[in-house]
């Protein structure tokens, strides 16, 4: 009888380590799966914040041009007190202004600022036919040319897919910038404040704005043949809004394309001269 005993506790012995054993086997497995997708999580975060420092290195160096750019037109435009512009130029300015509301030109304090308000109207008409007005908002500051874009002529809600609505502005902008070999374009996407809806295929509002703005970069690039040295992709998320997200019409001025235009001092006269 007590022989009969010992087998018995030997055996539930040995099966309570067979259990024990697949136990420790199936944790093991699932540990190393773990590894292997910390592993893979860490590579894709690495090759993530490299795409972004690359981007990042672009449009600092592209910030630098625009301020060397700024500093050799200011140059100019100081000497005389701008009597650079010739004669020719000046008939284009007052032709220009001779257009546009009273109230926006008795803001124009300086010939610089009546400038920036004949290249801002003519640039404005020429890339914005068939648009609402309020989509499209152009502002000059010492000869570079900023253009805002709403959200909703370029995009629909939370997708990177250019609109068609789109094309006659973008075909347009393409002709501005062919017109002229030295000038350079920064396309930046901006979004309002929200998060992507949860297993999204864009990750965040970085994702989406830089997915933007290389949209519209491709477009330009293989449809209207505008050479890719000259263009520059990024993206600012959601961190540099116009106005406070507090609202729905807020956010909406807040989702945008900004496109950045450095011309030379030439060719910024050029623009005094609507097409």
């Amino acid at each position: 009888m007590k022989r009969t005993i010992t087998v018995t506790v030997l055996a539930a012995a040995m099966l309570s380590s067979c259990v024990s054993k697949k136990k420790y086997v199936a944790l093991e497995s699932e540990l190393n799966d773990t590894r292997s997708t910390l592993q893979k999580t860490q590579v894709e975060k690495e090759e993530i914040e490299d795409k972004y420092a690359r981007i990042e290195e672009r449009v600092a160096d592209y910030n630098s041009k625009i301020n060397s750019l700024r500093e050799e037109n200011d140059s100019k435009m100081e000497m005389n007190d701008l009597t650079v512009m010739s004669n020719n130029n000046k008939e284009k300015m007052r032709a220009t202004i001779a257009k546009i509301d009273p109230e926006k030109v008795a803001q124009a304090k300086t010939l610089e600022d009546s400038i920036n308000l004949a290249v801002s109207h003519n640039l404005k008409s020429s890339i914005s036919e068939g648009s609402e007005d309020e989509d499209i908002d152009i502002t000059v500051d010492e000869t570079v040319v900023m253009i805002n874009v709403s959200d909703k002529l370029l995009f629909g809600s939370g997708s990177s897919r250019v609109s068609r609505n789109a094309q006659p502005l973008l075909k347009k902008l393409a002709e501005v910038i062919n017109s002229e070999p030295a000038m350079e374009v920064m396309i930046e996407g901006h979004t309002d404040d929200r998060t992507m809806v949860e297993g999204s295929y864009i990750q965040d509002n970085w994702d989406l704005s830089v997915r933007r703005a290389t949209s519209i970069v491709r477009l330009l690039q293989d449809k209207y043949n505008v050479a890719p040295e000259k263009l520059i992709a990024a993206g600012r998320s959601s961190y540099q809004p116009l106005v406070d997200n507090t609202n729905n019409e807020n956010r909406a001025k807040n989702r945008r394309t900004r496109i950045v235009i450095i011309p030379n001092l030439d060719k910024f006269f050029a623009m005094l001269e609507s097409e």
